[in-house]
């Protein structure tokens, strides 16, 4: 599990409600007004090379994936 995405652990902790409660309650990070983990890709998650511009919130590899479904066009 890393640091930056807690909801990983939620798979074990789902049967076991009490358990979960208290893992929030102590683990659940801060919701941050600035920096890099504040700005994450919408499809993976991921959180290096974010491409913000236009309102896109992806990273450059799920925007290479459906550029041309959002209308951008590749220049040679």
């Amino acid at each position: 599990m890393t640091a930056s995405d807690y909801r990983k652990a939620f798979t074990q902790l789902r049967a076991k409600p009490a358990k979960m409660n208290k893992f929030l309650k102590h683990n659940k990070p801060k919701e941050r007004s600035c920096g890099l983990s504040k700005h994450k890709c919408s499809r993976c998650l991921r959180s290096g090379g974010h491409i913000s511009k236009y309102g896109i919130h992806l990273c450059r590899l799920c925007f290479r994936e459906i550029a041309v479904e959002l209308g951008f066009k590749k220049y040679s």
